[in-house]
């Protein structure tokens, strides 16, 4: 169980109370109902949070944050899942802003940091590309100088919403005669720039979330380089590593959970006695014990990290667990549904309108997108078969 301070109490029911408060209804339809979320849901979203204080709070107060600690941003970030809002867009809060902050110089600061922090810019992140996802060290994305200016040559894959982006946050190589770790920068890319194509990648659940992004000849001013030439992989790996920290998103599955054992206690009474309804009822209790294990994973580790401690496996842990519980949950859900099951009406899922009352079809479809979308929670963040390299690594050195 997780053990608040009377202040950290005081803090999570302010939150609580805002977000209830103030969060559009049409938005937490979306949520609710499991509807494809767009640009401008998040972006309303994120303005109302930032207008009053809410939006990138663990940010340090000098740079427009409120210095949040561990502790109080993971209790903001349950209680928005908790409450229907849709997640923090990360790629410009929790992931650039921190970069820019920490090894970012003064100008880059003054620049960037206060429209990234007003959600003025839509970033999106350039990482992955057709054979560097997980073994990103060897990307081959090329950055050749010329005076002031990067001239960017290659490809990056699984760009998500950089159709939507102002900009990218990009790994670039920019020598290729040292170890595969050394030579890679960190750019800052501006998407209307002439050179950049986007392709997009349409899904297993027939919608349009990421791309495949290519760069010819694309000039980036070397003003745009965050840190020093070549120590891009330094802040690659702390930018994962704040990702995967909040890859759990335990609030959301607890929603889920409890609409489940609606939806179980619903079948259960109208035919107690069926097979099929005692199973889901085992098959339900199996995912909440799932869940209360996370949970206390996830919990662990962010007293942990209030105190200052770091683990080396545990993250990597805690991805696996929380991605595979992802998906178990989808495919309950989606059995739920019963003859429904394999009903999927995909502009349903995409128009995200308000229904009086949803029949039993939009309930399957709404089921079959978490399912299908769902299927990229074990690669993205760092697959989980490159996770479990990492805790059988550490327990190998370890034993």
């Amino acid at each position: 169980m997780l053990k608040l301070t009377p202040e950290e109490e005081s803090f999570r029911d302010e939150v609580r109370d805002f977000i209830r408060a103030n969060l559009p209804a049409n938005i937490k339809y979306k949520v609710d109902n499991n509807l494809l979320k767009k640009k401008d849901d998040f972006v309303r979203w994120e303005k109302i949070l930032y207008a009053n204080g809410y939006y990138a709070g663990s940010w340090p107060v000098e740079y427009g944050g409120q210095g949040w600690t561990v502790m109080q941003q993971y209790l903001f970030e349950q209680e928005n899942a908790l409450a229907g809002a849709p997640f923090i867009s990360p790629y410009g809060v929790n992931m650039v802003g921190p970069v820019i902050y920490t090894f970012g110089n003064t100008e880059q600061k003054l620049k960037w940091l206060p429209p990234t922090l007003r959600n003025d810019i839509w970033w999106c992140q350039g990482y992955s590309e057709p054979n560097s996802g997980s073994d990103l060290a060897s990307l081959k994305c090329s950055a050749r100088r010329e005076g002031d200016y990067y001239i960017v040559n290659g490809t990056k894959m699984w760009t998500t919403e950089a159709h939507y982006a102002d900009m990218m946050h990009i790994l670039v190589r920019t020598d290729d005669t040292g170890k595969k770790h050394e030579g890679i920068s960190f750019l800052l890319l501006d998407m209307s720039d002439p050179g950049v194509t986007i392709s997009p990648i349409i899904t297993i659940d027939g919608l349009y979330h990421t791309n495949q992004t290519f760069f010819d000849n694309v000039k980036v001013p070397v003003a745009n380089r965050i840190g020093e030439e070549g120590d891009g992989w330094k802040m690659a790996k702390f930018l994962l590593e704040n990702e995967r920290t909040a890859i759990a998103d335990t609030g959301a599955k607890a929603r889920a959970v409890d609409k489940m054992i609606g939806m179980v206690t619903r079948l259960g009474e109208a035919d107690p006695g069926a097979d099929e309804n005692i199973l889901f009822r085992v098959r339900l209790a199996d995912i909440e014990s799932q869940l209360a294990s996370v949970l206390a994973l996830e919990r662990r580790l962010v007293q942990a990290w209030s105190r200052g401690e770091s683990s080396a496996h545990e993250p990597s842990v805690l991805k696996v667990r929380a991605t595979e519980l992802q998906q178990d949950m989808s495919i309950l859900m989606s059995d739920l549904n019963g003859v429904y099951k394999g009903v999927y009406n995909i502009q349903r899922v995409d128009s995200g309108e308000i229904l009086e009352e949803g029949t039993a079809v939009d309930e399957a479809s709404s089921a079959n997108y978490l399912y299908l979308y769902g299927r990229c929670a074990s690669v993205y963040g760092g697959t989980n078969e490159i996770q479990r390299n990492i805790i059988a690594r550490t327990f190998l050195r370890n034993g």
